[in-house]
């Protein structure tokens, strides 16, 4: 069963991918998890492979959702995404690392903005 704040994911997660899709982005995987973590969204952009974190809040009270993917959490998506190439026998690839900020403005959740940020770690894989 989920809670509130996994449903409030969820549901910033389909908006993302709603709007990534909508920017041409095909979706290959959606809640990819490994014990290094879990990848909200794996995606093809053109010739690249898109590693995607979604961050979903309905206030600034924490902050931005931007601002949630700390140092550690940088660290679980570099490694779960190495993770996935290597399971998927993936070499000579070019991919990178993004985040989607979904933020609603209102109680009911209809109002709502999304950041879309590339390549948020500089790692080459």
């Amino acid at each position: 069963m989920l809670n509130n704040n996994q449903k409030l994911g969820a549901y910033g997660e389909s908006l993302a991918e709603q709007y990534l899709e909508q920017k041409g982005y095909k979706i290959l995987e959606k809640n990819f998890r490994s014990k290094f973590g879990e990848i909200d969204l794996i995606a093809r952009h053109l010739n690249v492979l898109v590693f995607i974190e979604v961050k979903t809040r309905v206030n600034r009270s924490y902050g931005l959702p931007e601002e949630a993917i700390h140092k550690k959490k940088q660290l679980s998506l570099l490694k779960t995404s190495k993770y996935y190439l290597l399971k998927n026998n993936l070499k000579d690839v070019i991919c990178r690392i993004d985040a989607v900020a979904c933020e609603f403005m209102d109680d009911d959740l209809t109002r709502f903005t999304l950041r879309h940020f590339e390549n948020i770690i500089n790692d080459n894989h």
